[in-house]
């Protein structure tokens, strides 16, 4: 397997570079001193971006991209058939896997913090990058999102901490190399990958064990499949959360009317320090939690991680407002599963409307398949439910799942849904029904955000 090492001053061209992952690799790697070519299937704000700091992106999958290229990375989502991968092989020229790569990037760091779990990895991780950087630390960061405080989805800082979001999906995270391991949560998904949950859970085992002897595995001490990979670890473990059984707890909580907590940080029942969130939900406590314990690993006070934290801004994608439209405040979310649709729902009841409207993108065939019936009632606290076609990513359609289906399921539940399958639908359906002072909260990994930007692009003039 060649070493990204040696590859500085050479091209290294990658294949699906528009990916929230990809494209953030690849301006580490141009800030590394390597020549950077790049492919994707569309354009989109992140290929513009890419080739305005002067990156070669090709338009569309074609062998000929590859021709003079010394080195191929692709992600996961790119197949041995795709035609780019096939000239490489052709040519000989060395293939690796965008995990692969990232785990050569993190060799030889002293401290690697590596966060992982099913819902929560890129805002945790863009916490401890932000406390890391206010505290005066220099890290190498990498997460799955676009974060203000650091430019970005990456950051090339000093040697000694790498933080970097490190996803199950394909077992990627088995690539990597942590010395501290933060895992949010252990539930069902990437079922098109993973077997069954006993399967996932050992991919997670997998990736603790990759932790030294002196490493530190910090976990949702509030979840039981997290509880009991704690328990198998030989290196010093620390937990977090609600329950009483949790070493780091927060004390005196209290909640703000826009559902932003205000709390003291409490270590073995001693008080540490005091913050007040600005980003809203429960689910935000549990990242603020886990961020302390990662940056107390590395040397950070208590006061000066709790101070960052009151400034945190959640990155691009995680409840995000957009805009406002027609007296109507727009809100995007990353969420894609059903639990991180429900948190989102919850995120949106607290903050002032009339009525809520949801919008889902139902994400992958596969993961809409295996997750059917904890999609129906996911989204039932929303006033109005809109569900757009199913957005197929990586998969082909296989003919036996659609977006329908889940409407016709939903429907039976008494629910308001509406099938909408494109977003000019979408869009119209809420032009016609919204009333001045509901909200809109769109959601999925997909490119339902784009609905956002299209109906604030046609304002509130719009003639339909």
């Amino acid at each position: 397997m060649p070493h990204i090492r040696d590859f500085a001053g050479k091209r290294v061209h990658m294949i699906g570079i528009g990916g929230s992952s990809m494209s953030g690799l690849a301006g580490m790697l141009v800030k590394l001193g390597v020549h950077v070519t790049g492919s994707d299937s569309a354009r989109s704000y992140m290929t513009d971006e890419l080739e305005r700091q002067g990156i070669s992106v090709f338009i569309g999958h074609k062998s000929e991209n590859v021709d003079g290229a010394e080195l191929i990375i692709y992600s996961a989502a790119i197949g041995e058939d795709n035609p780019e991968r096939v000239r490489a092989e052709q040519l000989s020229i060395p293939q690796m896997e965008r995990a692969t790569l990232l785990g050569q990037l993190m060799e030889g760091y002293r401290h690697a913090i590596n966060v992982c779990g099913t819902h929560g990895k890129t805002t945790t991780t863009s916490m401890i990058a932000a406390v890391l950087l206010d505290a005066g630390q220099d890290p190498t960061v990498h997460i799955g999102g676009q974060l203000d405080a650091i430019g970005g989805s990456t950051r090339v800082g000093g040697h000694d901490t790498f933080v970097a979001e490190a996803c199950e999906f394909n077992a990627s995270f088995l690539q990597f190399h942590p010395t501290i391991a933060v895992v949010t949560n252990i539930e069902e998904d990437h079922l098109d990958f993973y077997k069954d949950l006993d399967d996932i859970c050992r991919a997670f085992e997998r990736f603790c064990s990759l932790l030294p002897e002196n490493g530190v595995c910090i976990g949702n001490g509030d979840d039981p499949r997290v509880c009991a990979l704690m328990d198998k670890q030989s290196c010093r473990t620390v937990s977090y959360g609600f329950g009483e059984n949790c070493r780091l707890r927060p004390a005196s909580l209290q909640y703000d009317e826009t559902g932003c907590a205000e709390f003291d940080f409490c270590l073995n029942g001693r008080i540490l320090a005091h913050t007040h969130l600005h980003v809203p939900g429960e689910y935000n406590v549990m990242h603020a939690l886990a961020t302390m314990a990662a940056c107390m690993e590395v040397g950070v006070q208590p006061e000066k991680a709790a101070n960052s934290l009151e400034h945190f801004a959640a990155p691009h994608r995680r409840f995000e407002y957009t805009g406002c439209v027609c007296g109507v405040k727009l809100y995007t979310d990353y969420g894609h599963n059903p639990a991180e649709m429900r948190s989102a729902i919850e995120n949106a009841l607290h903050q002032p409307h009339k009525r809520l409207w949801a919008v889902m993108q139902p994400h992958t065939y596969s993961r809409v398949k295996t997750l059917f019936d904890d999609y129906i009632p996911c989204c039932e606290k929303a006033d109005e439910l809109l569900v757009t076609d199913i957005f197929a990513a990586r998969e082909k359609d296989p003919g036996d799942i659609h977006a329908t289906m889940l409407v016709d399921a939903i429907t039976k539940t008494g629910q308001s849904v509406h099938y909408t399958p494109t977003f000019d639908d979408a869009e119209h359906y809420l032009r016609e029904h919204w009333q001045p002072g509901d909200l809109v909260i769109t959601m999925s990994c997909g490119n339902i955000h784009l609905l956002n930007a299209q109906i604030k692009e046609h304002g509130d003039h719009w003639e339909g």
